[in-house]
């Protein structure tokens, strides 16, 4: 692979961070990871150096695109803050470019997945779209005219935190009834384990699963018990994507996408949660009848989507 194809992708999750190299077709190689350092800035900065100037040996000043959970600035130069980690206000792009040589783009870690699904998995051809991604909670990206929209403040695309229900659950963010409180692989896992607590028969399979004891469900166990048919674990998803659907009604109400690509871990897992939140959607969007409908799509490029956009969109910044 010739250098002037190539760019580094970097994606850091909350237990690991993946990177490679990615060509101008968004064709990885190399892959390697490392645990996250997660309440240390000097030991995460460090890890990082690492991984990029191991996949850069034998190659002169490649891009390096870093995708992280959490907000940056517009310019690309400091995180605001993440989740996942101990960055507060840091200028992290500096730092690492003082430690590597290289140029450095930060993007926050959804907006990369989704510019990945755009450019090269299940958006391709879309220049106007929303990605979602399902996990533990929801993360999204715009893409608006073939361009990530990011808003005035370079945060745009918390999906998660509409208040869909006032006065539900409690979310992390502080506030109730946020979507992703209804609508995520820790949803999900609540759901399951409020089930497994009424020790109701229906759920014998999931409370065999996980040996009775509520605290062992996960969004994971209830989507594999679902795809095997168990009943209980069906109508679980099948709630879920009602609430799934809504959500996105509201966001084409906004934004009016030509698609909506849904992926993370729950999202790439559960084929019957994105047809229940197309039938939803269709069946809630405002104007139905008299507006196209936005085409729901599962994403295709799996857990390397993150890196492969960040690294896609380093080389974008570099010409």
């Amino acid at each position: 692979m010739h250098s002037a194809n190539l760019s580094i992708g970097v994606d850091i999750g909350g237990t690991k961070i993946l990177a490679a190299l990615v060509d101008e077709r968004g064709s990885i190689s190399g892959q390697i990871h490392r645990e996250t350092p997660q309440h240390d800035v000097a030991a995460t900065e460090y890890v990082l150096a690492e991984l990029i100037k191991e996949l850069s040996e034998g190659h002169e000043d490649l891009p390096v695109g870093i995708g992280a959970a959490g907000w940056m600035d517009k310019k690309g130069k400091t995180v605001l803050f993440s989740p996942h980690l101990s960055w507060r206000n840091e200028p992290v792009r500096e730092r690492l470019m003082n430690l590597v040589g290289h140029d450095i783009t930060l993007v926050n870690d959804a907006d990369a997945a989704g510019w990945a699904e755009h450019r090269y998995g299940a958006g391709r051809g879309e220049s106007d779209m929303v990605c979602l991604t399902l996990g533990t909670g929801i993360g999204g990206a715009v893409i608006l005219g073939g361009q990530i929209h990011r808003g005035k403040s370079g945060i745009a695309g918390e999906f998660g935190h509409q208040v869909i229900v006032p006065g539900g659950h409690r979310c992390a963010c502080g506030n109730r009834g946020c979507w992703e409180q209804y609508a995520s692989g820790n949803a999900l896992g609540r759901d399951g384990a409020e089930l497994v607590r009424t020790k109701s028969p229906v759920a014998f399979r999931l409370r065999a699963a996980v040996g009775n004891d509520p605290e062992a469900v996960s969004g994971i166990v209830v989507t594999e018990l679902a795809a095997a048919g168990d009943p209980a674990c069906r109508d679980l998803i099948s709630d879920m994507g009602e609430w799934l659907g809504l959500g996105i009604s509201n966001l084409a109400s906004v934004l009016d996408p030509g698609m909506v690509v849904i992926g993370g871990g729950l999202g790439t897992a559960s084929q019957q949660l994105i047809a229940k939140a197309e039938e939803t959607y269709r069946r809630t969007l405002s104007g139905r009848g008299y507006r196209p409908f936005a085409r729901i799509r599962q994403a295709e490029l799996g857990p390397a989507a993150g890196l492969i956009g960040a690294a896609d969109l380093a080389r974008e910044n570099r010409k």
